[in-house]
């Protein structure tokens, strides 16, 4: 849980600034200004500039965030006539304003000579995210490795050609977290770049399950010793990832699968289908030392594999047709972490915020900040500041773009 109290008057704003403080947005101020004075220096110069403020800069991020919340395919619609117009925070900065900052909008402006990383523009922030990350909760034991679901608003899918689809699916890099399985706190972020990684680029990763193991170890620095629990999916799970944790004091609970993992050292009699025909919920085991693979039926083999869980203790699925379906006590509890964690991308994914700019760097900064409004709303719910206000996802968003703008209205929306 959350590891300060936050006072009962507090608001979204406060809980979004434990993550993104205003020293930050002041960087951000900084470093915009100056790649502004760079590039006119270098194309010619733009009257139309003027310095950008704390204020501005906190009512640019509000229009960026309020697109989370109405799902517009463009931010520039804010200002337009049409149905996503709005009108009531349209009056607070002018479109060609907002263009103007949105052309020059920098969080690191220029390359230091010792930066070889692809990420640079932006490194800075996601490390001090992920301090904000670290001192503002203190996750469960149970935790999954995967990828949230970051995909186009579902309304937008609906509607646009295959061809669009195609186009707008590319992203050049691949974006793992470490989740709280209890809360859904996103507890860390590691974004791999499809170029400039030669042979661990993305394409190779979706190949190489040694690769996902290394995605899996930039998860888990910070976890050493602390006995967490980590859930995983095929393309993480294998037997020297699950040793090499197991030294470092974490455990592991992973689905196997002989097409996507890394099988090496497991048996291949427990890797092929038996002949004979089984019965829902029997299942075989192997162990070697604490880790143990288990074979599971249920109208298919589920293969597990665990140094988490004892395979003799018992456990049951509870399926809504068939009842109660007899299990290992570790694929009991890797159902119901994982079920959370697709409630959690169900419940929170669409309130990924809609622009879609062109460079990586703006498309995993945005993803970032829309991972931290998530987590700030974590917070808020934890917080005795709910039970005062009581504000949905959605009305939390609309009352933190408010506060962004600097907008006094402090009654939610319905």
């Amino acid at each position: 849980g959350p590891t300060r109290k936050m006072p009962l008057t507090a608001s979204a704003m406060d809980f979004f600034q434990l993550f993104v403080p205003d020293n930050v947005l002041k960087n951000m101020v900084v470093q915009t200004n100056m790649y502004a004075k760079k590039y006119q220096e270098r194309f010619g110069s733009d009257d139309a500039w003027i310095d950008v403020t704390l204020t501005e800069m906190k009512a640019f991020l509000g229009y960026m965030i309020s697109t989370s919340i109405h799902h517009c395919e463009s931010v520039l619609s804010i200002w337009s006539s049409g149905f996503y117009s709005n009108k009531s925070i349209a009056l607070i900065m002018t479109q060609s304003r907002f263009e103007k900052i949105l052309k020059y909008f920098h969080v690191v402006a220029f390359r230091s000579s010792q930066t070889t990383h692809g990420l640079y523009k932006i490194q800075p922030f996601l490390d001090s995210l992920q301090n904000g990350f670290d001192s503002a909760f203190r996750p469960s034991q149970a935790q999954v490795l995967h990828e949230p679901l970051i995909d186009e608003d579902p309304v937008f899918i609906a509607t646009c050609t295959e061809r669009e689809l195609r186009k707008r699916k590319k992203r050049k890099f691949s974006l793992w977290v470490r989740q709280c399985s209890s809360t859904g706190f996103i507890c860390q972020i590691y974004v791999h770049l499809k170029e400039g990684s030669g042979a661990d680029g993305l394409d190779a990763l979706k190949n190489k399950p040694q690769l996902h193991s290394m995605v899996a170890k930039s998860l888990c620095q910070n976890a050493s010793g602390k006995n967490y629990i980590i859930f995983t999916g095929p393309s993480i799970t294998s037997l020297n990832l699950f040793e090499e944790f197991e030294k470092q004091g974490i455990y592991c609970c992973g689905l196997l699968s002989a097409r996507k993992s890394d099988c090496t050292g497991l048996p291949p009699s427990m890797l092929s289908n038996p002949e004979t025909p089984q019965s829902r919920g029997q299942y075989r085991i192997r162990m070697k030392g604490n880790m143990s693979l288990i074979c599971w039926y249920n109208k298919g083999h589920f293969r597990f594999l665990t140094n988490a869980y004892s395979p003799v203790q018992q456990g049951v699925i509870i399926k809504r047709k068939s009842g109660e379906i007899p299990c290992p006590l570790a694929v009991e509890a890797f159902a119901a972490h994982l079920s959370y964690i697709c409630k959690y991308d169900d419940k929170y994914s669409k309130y990924f915020i809609s622009h879609k700019p062109n460079k990586t760097w703006q498309q995993v900064f945005w993803f970032a900040i829309s991972i931290a409004i998530n987590n700030a709303y974590i917070l808020y719910k934890m917080s005795e500041a709910y039970h005062v206000t009581r504000y949905s996802r959605a009305q939390f968003g609309e009352r933190l773009v408010k506060e962004l703008l600097g907008l006094e209205d402090t009654s939610p929306s319905h």
